[in-house]
């Protein structure tokens, strides 16, 4: 499951390889140029927040665009993503409650499949049921705050392997 949060902070993405980064990345990227423009970031980050500010959203490109040319590239993407933050309960908090739709406390496999949606993922109920049941520790059938942390460390684990 990729965790996604708007927020400007330290690592609003945070993705758990680098296939899932390349194809959110080129998701971000709409006109396929291998860059992606302040003007895409801002077209997923409103789709994903629309209450995120264009000063937030510059934020973002400022932090994210490394070597200040106006564009992200792949590798100032994949870097940005597997970033560690100093806030990192509280990006993870934003990402958890990015995913709990209803917010109940918890993630939903049809809460799951619409974020999906969102970032142009195609993604079965029956995939979505699967994914929530790998990570699912209390057999709920839902994800909770602190099986997404468990979670999400575990994939912050095996990135810094690679």
């Amino acid at each position: 499951m990729a965790a996604i949060t708007t927020s400007p902070k330290n690592s609003p993405l945070h993705l758990t390889d680098l296939a899932d980064i390349t194809r959110v990345f080129n998701r971000f990227d709409a006109n396929a140029d291998g860059k992606i423009s302040a003007d895409e970031l801002a077209d997923v980050i409103l789709t994903l927040n629309s209450s995120t500010s264009p000063s937030e959203i510059s934020g973002m490109m400022d932090q994210i665009d490394a070597d200040r040319d106006g564009f992200i590239s792949l590798e100032e993407f994949a870097g940005f993503c597997a970033a560690g933050g100093d806030n990192v309960d509280g990006e993870l908090r934003e990402a958890f409650e990015l995913y709990d739709i209803n917010k109940n406390g918890l993630i939903s496999s049809s809460e799951l499949g619409e974020i999906l949606t969102r970032i142009g993922e195609r993604c079965s109920e029956e995939d979505c049921v699967k994914m929530i049941e790998s990570v699912d520790e209390d057999g709920d059938g839902f994800v909770n705050f602190e099986e997404f942390k468990t979670m999400m460390s575990r994939s912050s684990s095996s990135l810094s392997r690679k």
